[in-house]
């Protein structure tokens, strides 16, 4: 957690929701708010998780507000596990109270990259996002939704080649039918462990 960090609880759809909220430094150009979705609560995924913690550097290196949450059932978060419905609640809450009425990015990796993309699918005709970043997606264990063609642009899906959580084949599988690009990370695997730099590069990337 850096100065700029605020730890908090807000009402959820299941009860209390733990959440961190991470602010650009004074004097740079705030430019929104993004939402950050965690790995599975069933396998040690949290908002403390490294990869969640370099999408919210990035972003607020960028200029942006990034708001972490736990879903239900996580560390303090009230609730149990609910096969991403509830999760995807959860998520839609936190967008909805914290997200402001400015710029929105939305964000997630692995079970959270699944569950973010259907809270953009949603959230597109009414709200259209800034940004999407897709890490790890979890599209060989749940249904990743497909994406609006008109949001392609503002959109990263990042994997690596190496992944065998999440195999990358399956990833290209859901992203072919939608001609929605995905950039490879060479030899990463799941976690990224020794390429959360370069992950971090490429948000930045992005949100320019």
């Amino acid at each position: 957690m850096n100065v700029h960090s605020e730890r908090f609880t807000m009402s959820g759809p299941a009860g209390a929701l733990d959440v961190l909220r991470d602010e650009p430094a004074p004097g740079l150009l705030r430019r929104g708010t993004a939402v950050i979705a965690h790995p599975h609560p069933l396998y040690g995924g949290t908002m403390e998780n490294k990869v969640v913690q370099t999408l919210a550097r990035a972003f607020v290196q960028s200029g942006w507000t990034a708001v972490r949450f736990n879903f239900r059932g996580v560390a303090g978060s009230a609730g149990t596990y609910d096969e991403g419905v509830g999760e995807r609640q959860d998520m839609e809450a936190v967008v909805a109270a914290l997200g402001g009425d400015g710029a929105l990015c939305l964000a997630g990796f692995s079970f959270g990259a699944f569950v973010a993309s259907h809270v953009a699918a949603a959230s597109w005709p009414t709200r259209p996002f800034e940004r999407l970043v897709l890490v790890g997606a979890a599209t060989s264990r749940f249904d990743v939704a497909p994406l609006p063609p008109e949001s392609h642009e503002r959109t990263l899906v990042v994997h690596g080649e190496s992944d065998d959580t999440v195999p990358l084949a399956s990833v290209l599988d859901w992203a072919r039918p939608q001609s929605l690009p995905v950039t490879v990370v060479p030899g990463g695997e799941h976690f990224f462990h020794g390429q959360l730099p370069l992950l971090k590069s490429l948000m930045v990337r992005h949100l320019r």
